[in-house]
């Protein structure tokens, strides 16, 4: 009892050192944390809408779930080309880092490109934003949602010229981090709007 009580004084009296978070990380984290309240929000009231509006499933059954899951893949294969590009950062092997950012940002255009010819034809049919309380949000969030793919995109192609000048794995790491982060929204958006 003794010693335990001494090893105890002796952790308190020990002074502990901090490790530093590089500015840049931490200002990244700070923006996500907020880009996460923001769609969080929204994505949260939506639920809660999906839950007490009985017309929202009906509504959803309208929506293509074959594009949107296409959509996901593409997503998805670009989560995936994220983590090869930061992967060989590591190594410092910058041109295949090139290639696998590259093959990011064509997934995002690529998504973005999908949800036009998806919102084509929901509007062709006369489901726009005034036609309900379901197709108000599902524009609104998915609408937003593209947006953040499509500065995801912009962010990755800005790394790349960066990537030229100044090869910083920090720069590859957190526009994957901003990659990711688009990719677990849309997890969040795709039941939502398209599982009835």
């Amino acid at each position: 009892m003794d010693e335990q009580v001494r090893v105890l004084d002796e952790l308190e009296k020990e002074e502990y050192e901090s490790v530093p978070v590089p500015f840049q990380k931490l200002g990244f984290w700070v923006f996500l944390g907020g880009e996460i309240i923001i769609l969080g929000g929204i994505v949260a009231s939506a639920i809660l809408f999906r839950l007490s509006y009985p017309g929202w499933f009906k509504s959803s059954e309208h929506t293509n779930v074959v594009i949107a899951s296409i959509n996901t893949m593409v997503l998805l294969t670009g989560s995936l080309t994220a983590v090869l590009a930061h992967k060989f950062a590591t190594i410092r092997e910058w041109g295949k880092v090139q290639l696998f950012l590259g093959l990011t940002a064509l997934c995002g255009f690529t998504f973005i490109g999908i949800k036009f010819i998806e919102y084509s034809r929901e509007i062709h049919h006369g489901f726009v934003p005034s036609a309900g309380i379901f197709w108000m949000f599902y524009y609104g969030i998915t609408g937003l949602h593209g947006l953040h793919v499509l500065a995801g995109s912009l962010i990755i192609l800005g790394v790349m010229l960066f990537l030229r000048k100044k090869k910083l794995v920090e720069a590859v790491e957190n526009a994957g981090l901003y990659w990711h982060f688009v990719d677990i929204v849309w997890l969040y958006i795709f039941p939502l709007f398209y599982l009835t």
